[in-house]
């Protein structure tokens, strides 16, 4: 059986936990930072867990993470 190859783009953005699942950083956090709120930008600084649905697709892109 030949191995997979880790997405490298993928593995640069998701960590894995202590229990196997995948946490992610959240979007919209990188420019247009004026008009957003600073509630809702301390809220993207926290990292989050990968959803249920996401889960299955993601681990094929980083295999060995």
């Amino acid at each position: 059986m030949p191995k997979i190859k880790t997405l490298k783009g993928a593995a640069k953005r998701l960590r894995k936990t202590g229990t196997g699942l995948l946490r992610r950083n959240k979007a919209f956090k990188r420019h247009i930072l004026t008009k957003k709120s600073t509630k809702r930008k301390r809220g993207l600084r926290k990292s989050v867990l990968v959803h249920k649905a996401d889960f299955k697709p993601m681990k094929r892109l980083v295999p060995y993470l």
